[in-house]
């Protein structure tokens, strides 16, 4: 188990997703995402836009499901995934 303040990281890292992803409040996650923020990924546009529209793009049953969440300091980093309703891929 890490420290207090990286527990509380934690939380507010998976709470941030909850609001966005999985209760769609998109007001409340501006809260959660700067508009200086970096997305790293090749398949989703650039900053909290980007983000934002993804899930606003998905089915309205899509839940973020969280697999790890770790802290180091001021760090978080989650391993989950945002599962599609549709056929999985043979």
């Amino acid at each position: 188990m890490g420290t207090a303040a990286e527990e509380r990281n934690k939380t507010s890292v998976l709470d941030a997703f909850d609001t966005l992803a999985d209760r769609r409040d998109f007001l409340a996650a501006q809260w959660f995402w700067s508009h200086d923020y970096i997305r790293h990924s090749a398949h989703i546009p650039p900053g909290r836009d980007g983000l934002f529209n993804l899930v606003k793009a998905s089915p309205p049953d899509r839940r973020y499901e969280n697999a790890l969440t770790v802290a180091d300091g001021d760090y978080v980093m989650l391993h989950g995934r945002l599962p599609t309703t549709g056929p999985h891929a043979a």
